[in-house]
């Protein structure tokens, strides 16, 4: 079993989707920067929309959405990106698994996922352990995973019967599974679950319900990157802290932009047969707006110790062959 989950988490370091490939960086400096395709990368999307990376002096070759968090682990260890916004699990398991030289330089949100459910079908945590109850999530080694595997610890649910009946699908299509009645659960990652509100379903638990203090996402830069050009690194969490102070000060215009963003990267990323009917779901502010103001908790700051207590827990449920010290992995002599 042990053996398994760590194929599975090194199988996905070959699949990726992305888009907004501009070229590749033919000067010394310039850099590649890649997110999800998620409001956890709503700071970059902002930076990118406004121009800011432009304005510090960045030469940014390529700017790239992934679907997930796991198929931007695939990327970071190809060595096609030099900075990436990431959900923090994905990276822990891209440093320890597929020994990326990587180091977090600044977070990004705490919290950021959600387990939605079919009112109709499922009104209380003990309905998913029905037979006839489907259940959808992201693959194993991932943050909805981890948090699965904490819901049904903390509901004291008969977690051999119930993985055994996940299924495992990115997020567009569990959100799509839920909106035609092939799923009667799924925990995903924001803005999915606030999508999903417009459509009638129900967002049953939050990560903050799981978690407290939960760390999300952050900003990961390479090593060498680090190493040679402090001063890129320094630059790139400067545009990062001021993106989020303008999520947190004007939400309405961030959703707006936030919301066009990924409309245009969606666009792209649906046309992907691997993505299919994931095209029909329509991507608007008023669920952005939301995820930003009452889903995420936008903040730099970055406690290490929750770095530790996530690498901790990656190592209990078989992602990591053995864990490492937090302290190693983050670099935060940047942030404010």
């Amino acid at each position: 079993m042990k053996k398994c989950i760590l194929l599975v988490i090194l199988g996905i370091m070959s699949w990726g989707t992305s888009v907004y490939a501009e070229g590749r960086g033919a000067s010394e400096k310039s850099i590649r920067i890649a997110v999800e395709f998620t409001t956890h990368s709503s700071c970059a999307h902002i930076a990118n929309q406004k121009g800011w990376y432009k304005e510090e002096g960045l030469d940014v070759t390529s700017y790239e959405n992934y679907i997930t968090g796991m198929a931007l682990a695939a990327a970071l260890s190809r060595g096609d990106v030099d900075a990436a916004y990431i959900c923090l699990i994905p990276a822990i398991n891209a440093r320890a698994n597929a020994n990326v030289p990587i180091k977090i330089v600044a977070g990004i949100h705490k919290y950021g996922y959600g387990f939605v459910v079919d009112p109709d079908t499922v009104k209380n945590i003990e309905d998913i352990e029905k037979k006839e109850i489907r259940i959808g999530c992201a693959r194993e080694g991932s943050p909805v995973d981890m948090l699965l595997h904490k819901m049904l610890e903390k509901y004291h649910l008969d977690k051999e019967q119930i993985l055994k009946k996940v299924q495992r699908m990115t997020p567009p299509k569990l959100l799509l599974a839920l909106k035609t009645g092939q799923l009667d659960a799924a925990f995903i990652c924001e803005q999915f679950p606030s999508m999903a509100e417009e459509l009638g379903l129900e967002v049953l638990l939050t990560a903050e319900d799981l978690w407290l203090n939960m760390e999300g996402s952050v900003l990961v830069v390479r090593e060498e990157l680090l190493d040679k050009h402090p001063d890129i690194v320094e630059k790139l969490v400067r545009v990062t802290e001021r993106a989020t102070q303008f999520i947190n000060e004007h939400p309405e215009e961030a959703a707006e932009i936030v919301s066009e963003g990924l409309r245009t990267a969606g666009k792209k990323m649906f046309s992907d047969r691997s993505i299919g009917e994931a095209s029909k779901l329509t991507i608007t502010a008023a669920p952005i707006l939301r995820s930003l103001t009452t889903r995420l908790v936008n903040t730099t700051a970055l406690d290490p110790r929750e770095v530790q207590k996530a690498i901790d827990v990656c190592v209990e449920l078989v992602y990591l062959k053995e864990s490492f010290r937090a302290e190693s992995f983050i670099d935060l002599r940047f942030l404010k």
